[in-house]
Formats: C-alpha cells, structure tokens, sequence
C-alpha cells in the first residue's frame, strides 16, 4: 500500500539481485498473493535465471516470508514515523483508514498482508508468523495510540486496536470485491458515528 509497486526491474548485477527480487515478489504479491508467486517469471522479470532466484530463496516458502516480513516492518516503521512526526495521537488514529484507502486506490489492491492472510489455510507455516506479525504490528500501534489520545483506558486498549484493525481490513476487503473505493470511506464514516474510530 505504501510500498514501491512500480514497473519492469532490470538487472544491475549480482548484488542487486536480492534486492530485485523481493521488489517484484513484493509488486506480484501484492496484486495475486502468495499464490502467485512464480521463480520463473520473477526471474524474467528481474534478468536474471531461475536458479539464480532459488541462490537467494531455496523454497517459495521463503520467498513469501521474507517479503511479508519486510511488509510489516515497513509498514510499522511508518506508523511509528507518522506519529513521531505529528505528536498528535488523535490525529493519527483519525488517518490510520487511509494507509489501507491507499492500496485501495493503487489498482483497487489490498494491503499485501491482508491479501496473504485470505490464502491462510495454504500458507506454509513461516509465512502464516510473518502475515500474523502484521496484524499484531497494527493492533499494537493502535493500543499504543488509543491510549496516548485518551480515548479508551489501557485495559481497554488491545480490544478496541483488534475492532478497529478489523473493522478497517474489512472496509478494504469489502470495497476491493466491489471495485468501490467510495464504501470504503462510507463504512469508515459509519465506524466514526457509531464511536469505534473518533470523529
């Protein structure tokens, strides 16, 4: 959502390979989940042989979690620079919609983890951690934030972070299947007047 999903990556040498790959893994996951990760056609894409993608990553397996486990620390990473920056808890927690809205309006795509955790039950179980860490990397922000903004007492914290999580995951998911980036923003309004999320 936030991460660079631009176009054909060349190949600069050995070096770079790595970096290369997970770009386009990440790009390819992003738009058909773990599932469509492919070595043959990444290495295409990149320039590089087949082989050379299995020197880096011996198994799919970790391929995938390698690029979850970079989504999530990005993402929190982002979080945690987004309410450095503001100082305000209140006004962050009021944009916290808008880092899932804007993979929405990247091509109608969900956030990669999200997409991730819809193929679960077929995920090998080092991905299933890095797609898990995700969640807990949001919800953890959001306890954090819920309870620097005075919005909820600490014991209530961790619930309210899992509904919001949930509710805005949701969001996505629902506009996604319909194409309707405008749902999206109509359930967020109604999380705002029914209290979940402050107005």
């Amino acid at each position: 959502m936030f991460l660079n999903c631009g176009g054909h990556v060349k190949s600069a040498g050995s070096a770079n390979s790595r970096e290369q790959i997970l770009a386009v893994a990440t790009r390819v996951a992003g738009a058909h989940g773990y599932g469509g990760l492919n070595f043959r056609d990444i290495a295409t894409e990149v320039g590089i042989k087949a082989a050379s993608v299995y020197h880096h990553f011996p198994s799919k397996a970790e391929l995938g979690a390698e690029v979850a486990k970079r989504y999530w620390e990005q993402f929190g990473e982002m979080l945690a620079a987004r309410l450095a920056a503001s100082g305000d808890a209140l006004a962050c927690l009021r944009e916290y919609p808008d880092t899932f809205r804007t993979a929405l309006r990247n091509d109608n795509r969900l956030c990669l983890c999200s997409f991730m955790a819809a193929e679960y039950d077929d995920l090998p179980d080092t991905v299933k951690k890095e797609v898990q860490t995700f969640a807990d990397v949001n919800i953890g922000w959001l306890a954090q934030v819920l309870i620097a903004a005075n919005v909820v007492a600490p014991k209530e914290s961790e619930d309210r972070a899992r509904a919001i999580y949930a509710a805005i995951a949701g969001a996505q998911l629902m506009a996604r299947s319909r194409s309707d980036i405008k749902l999206f923003d109509s359930l967020v309004n109604s999380y705002r007047k029914v209290g979940l999320l402050p107005g």
